[in-house]
C-alpha cells in the first residue's frame, strides 16, 4: 500500500501550518518553497484541506491559510480519508470486479482487516502528535507573510 503524493503533501501542509504558533497566515508560496513542491500542486492540496475543514483560508493579496481547528483535533486517519481516493488494494475491492475467484477467495477479508487496522492506527494520532518546530523545517524562524 502506498499513499498518494496528494496525501503526502496534505500532511506536510498541515505539519507546517501547525508549526506557526502566532496564528499568522501561511502562504502557498512559502510552503512550496520550504518543501520544494510546485505551487500548482499545493494550491489543489490546500483547497481540498480547506473544503474538508482542516484549514481556514483567506483570499487576496494578504491571504493565506492556517489550521481551522487545533492540531490536537486533526486525526491523521481523518486527513487520509479526505485525501485518498482509493483504498482498494486488490481488484475485488473495486467497482466492476472481474476476478474469477472472488466468491471463494479468503484473501479479501484479511486485506480489509489490514486496511482497517492501518486506519485505526492513524486515528490514534493527531497532527499535534507529529508536529515540529519551525526550525525543524530548516528555518531559523518562520517566514513572514
Amino acid at each position: 500500500m502506498r499513499l498518494t503524493k496528494f496525501s503526502d503533501y496534505a500532511l506536510r501542509v498541515l505539519l507546517y501550518a501547525a508549526s506557526i504558533e502566532d496564528g499568522r497566515l501561511v502562504t502557498i508560496g512559502e510552503t512550496a518553497s520550504i518543501y520544494g513542491i510546485s505551487q500548482g500542486h499545493l494550491k489543489k492540496v490546500v483547497m481540498n484541506l480547506i473544503h474538508a475543514g482542516f484549514l481556514q483560508g483567506t483570499r487576496g493579496r494578504t491571504g493565506g491559510f492556517r489550521l481551522a481547528r487545533p492540531a490536537s483535533e486533526i486525526r491523521l486517519g481523518e486527513v487520509l480519508r479526505a485525501t485518498e481516493t482509493d483504498f482498494a488494494l486488490v481488484e475485488c475491492f473495486q467497482q466492476g470486479n472481474a476476478c474469477c475467484i472472488s466468491r471463494p477467495c479468503r484473501l479479501p477479508p484479511i486485506l480489509a482487516k489490514a486496511v482497517s487496522s492501518f486506519m485505526d492506527t492513524l486515528d490514534e494520532f493527531t497532527i499535534a502528535d507529529v508536529m515540529m518546530a519551525p526550525t525543524q523545517f530548516g528555518l531559523e524562524e518562520p517566514l513572514e507573510a
